[in-house]
């Protein structure tokens, strides 16, 4: 069974930390890119952070270069978010790829979490 479960979403004072968390299947996890996007009203999804499959090689947005940080251990994804910004806030999804590469597309990753809600005030 195929399945990404995100967590640790909530509401943060702007300049505060919160960390995400996305627990993964291991036949998607293992050796695939995954990443993290998010989503407002009004606007198209878009990718915040990946990770390729061997958690060596990673790429940011340049909204969260410097606060941001994605990280992958144990058949889970993280996303630790420091110094946040009213415009972070949105819908944040765990995404993973099943084919080679690691693009920031949203096209080309297959699996997706149900996402989970990030409000700064």
């Amino acid at each position: 069974h195929v399945q990404l479960v995100e967590s640790g979403g909530g509401l943060v004072q702007a300049g505060g930390s919160l960390g995400l968390s996305c627990a993964a299947s291991p036949s998607i996890y293992n050796n695939h890119c995954m990443g993290w996007f998010r989503q407002v009203p009004g606007k198209e999804r878009e990718g915040v952070a990946r990770i390729d499959g061997s958690g060596r090689f990673t790429f940011y947005t340049d909204s969260t270069k410097g606060r941001f940080t994605i990280s992958r251990a144990d058949n889970t994804l993280h996303l630790q978010m420091t110094a946040l910004k009213p415009e972070d806030s949105a819908i944040y999804y765990c995404a993973a790829m099943v084919t080679t590469g690691c693009s920031t597309s949203p096209s080309t990753f297959s699996y997706w979490g149900q996402g989970t809600q990030v409000t700064v005030s």
